[in-house]
């Protein structure tokens, strides 16, 4: 009767625990929105976002999109936006900064998109398990303007060159550099096989 009793207090004790536990989450900010026009084949690094878990239980994390029906904006296509890192671990009260981009086709409807950014619990592994449902979203709003496609693929080049500088100019001068050797190196084998063939032959004397 004695071990019954202990074994019922003990289990009052833990109980509360296991009831109260609760996993949450957090972001800093409320939305991102971006006053400047975007253009069609362009990558643009946005703002940031930092994510916490706000509850007392460790967790995955990762970030996503959701949408309101009731939005008149235009949609964001879920493969225009990428996050670094897409899923990542969080004990209570630990954050992570998590960078946002945006890479927009070379054809694309010009107008006003929008979208939630939502940072939410994830389940441990791909396709195991469910993530809870509770997220925290940010409102991302920005515009498209018009372009034709000649256009679109010059700004996709220069977003490119732009996001990976200086790498861009390390790889373009190893291959400006190794034309320059090859052009010398022909040119030289060039000059020097017609000097051989102009050297004028010699005339033994009988």
């Amino acid at each position: 009767m004695q071990k019954l009793i202990i074994f019922a207090l003990l289990g009052l004790l833990i109980l509360p625990l296991t009831v109260f536990a609760r996993i949450g989450v957090g972001i800093d900010r409320g939305q991102i929105y971006i006053k400047e026009p975007l253009k069609p084949g362009g990558i643009y690094e946005l703002s940031s976002m930092q994510v916490s878990n706000t509850g007392d239980e460790e967790s995955y994390y990762e970030l996503g999109i959701a949408y309101k029906d009731e939005n008149p904006q235009l949609r964001t296509p879920k493969e225009w936006l990428s996050f670094n890192p897409q899923k990542f671990y969080l004990k209570p009260g630990e954050s992570q900064l998590v960078a946002i981009k945006l890479t927009l086709p070379v054809k694309v409807e010009p107008g006003d998109y929008f979208n939630y950014i939502q940072a939410r619990p994830a389940a441990e592994e791909e396709g195991g398990g469910t993530s809870i449902g509770i997220a925290v979203g940010a409102k991302l709003f920005f515009s498209v303007v018009p372009a034709n496609f000649w256009q679109a693929i010059t700004w996709r080049v220069s977003s490119f060159w732009q996001n990976n500088s200086p790498w861009t100019w390390v790889v373009f001068g190893m291959v400006l550099a190794t034309l320059v050797v090859v052009f010398f190196k022909k040119t030289f084998s060039f000059q020097l096989g017609v000097k051989n063939k102009a050297k004028p032959k010699r005339i033994r004397k009988t």
